[in-house]
């Protein structure tokens, strides 16, 4: 058959459905109710095409399934075969062919209209990822993705903030699922951006947005326990594309720097450790700080390892040797030799006030530097 019939649709009154989404399946239809032939495959592609118009032209499957039976279905009586069957049998036999070659047909309309709808979430989807690595790494020109950003309902010129994950082991697409859905619940999708990148979770919100740290958050408890070891990394909130770009790698730094002092909060902010950069700004600096102060420990039975862990455990229970003991899983009694050891070789006194600044500082440093592993 050619792509057009040879007469002019008629109009059968398809509300929401254009005469010319009906072309061609009409007379396969009538070609089914005189010979009893099964649709061919130009007309099952061409019903693909008509699936694949009315997803373009916005109509709803529903729509095209109920206005091609509704075509069918006033056209019946009137096709050949039916209108002047010689008898019964012969009209019934027109019948089911014709509702057996409509059943393809609107198969074939179906399959085209959700192939338009999944290559269509396919071209958003990577749309979508191309302007958030865009976002995340500084490409493109401001005013080009400050127009792309219209798009996904962003407005760069307010403040954003970013926030990023990290696991064991990578994230899965359900995962990531169960995380968009779940903040798009509570939020709207107007608001939330979510990717994936280097094995990480990416979400970009605007920094007005309270709760989304908590809540991204909650669904990863949800969805990998606490047995997964994630941990997230919040950017400090600044406005346009660039600000995006300058919270995302604050949040993964803050996820690195965790790695290299023995974080293991779940959640860690970058405004809350913005006297790490500070110290590595001056390498040269807090090196010489360290091997001033710390030196001296390395001649401690054991070596300086043990006495470091002691300390950050001391400071980080504020000075209380009782906590410090129950952290480190240690006798009380154990904790007071090491602090000991601590002012006679060093100098140093932990209680200190004064000195205590100075022994901590150089305790950071040392794990920022990786000292004494790497002297």
């Amino acid at each position: 058959m050619s792509d057009e019939p040879s007469n002019p649709t008629p109009d059968l009154g398809t509300p929401g459905v254009p005469t010319e989404l009906l072309h061609g399946y009409l007379d396969a239809l009538a070609t089914a109710a005189a010979t009893g032939r099964r649709p061919q495959r130009a007309d099952l592609d061409r019903c693909r095409r008509h699936g694949e118009r009315a997803a373009d032209l916005n109509i709803t499957l529903r729509a095209l399934t109920a206005g091609y039976l509704h075509a069918a279905e006033t056209l019946l009586p009137t096709l050949p075969g039916l209108a002047d069957a010689p008898t019964p049998s012969a009209a019934r036999a027109a019948t089911t062919a014709v509702w057996a070659a409509a059943r393809r047909l609107l198969d074939a309309a179906a399959e085209g209209h959700e192939r338009s709808h999944l290559h269509a979430a396919r071209r958003d989807y990577t749309a979508r990822r191309e302007f958030i690595d865009d976002l995340l790494y500084g490409h493109g020109h401001p005013g080009r993705l400050a127009e792309r950003a219209h798009r996904f309902a962003v407005q760069l010129a307010s403040p954003h903030q970013v926030i990023v994950a990290r696991a064991a082991t990578a994230f899965t697409d359900p995962v990531l699922d169960r995380v968009e859905a779940g903040l798009t619940a509570r939020f709207g999708s107007r608001n939330i951006l979510i990717t994936s990148h280097d094995d990480l979770l990416v979400c970009i919100t605007p920094a007005a947005l309270r709760g989304t740290t908590g809540e991204v958050a909650h669904h990863l408890l949800t969805a990998l326990g606490t047995d997964n070891r994630w941990q997230i990394g919040v950017g400090r909130p600044h406005p346009g594309p660039s600000g995006i770009q300058q919270s995302y790698e604050e949040a993964r730094d803050t996820l690195q720097l965790a790695d290299r002092l023995g974080l293991t909060t779940p959640v860690l902010r970058a405004a809350d450790l913005l006297v790490f950069p500070v110290l590595l700004r001056d390498r040269a600096a807090i090196t010489d700080l360290v091997h001033t102060v710390l030196a001296p420990l390395t001649e401690a039975r054991g070596g300086a390892g043990p006495i470091l862990d002691t300390l950050t455990a001391f400071f980080a229970c504020h000075g209380n040797t009782t906590a410090t003991a129950r952290q480190l899983h240690l006798s009380a009694r154990t904790v007071v030799y090491r602090l000991d050891r601590v002012r006679r070789l060093t100098g140093y006194d932990p209680d200190d006030p004064t000195q205590r600044f100075t022994l901590q500082a150089a305790v950071l440093g040392a794990r920022l530097l990786n000292w004494p592993a790497e002297p």
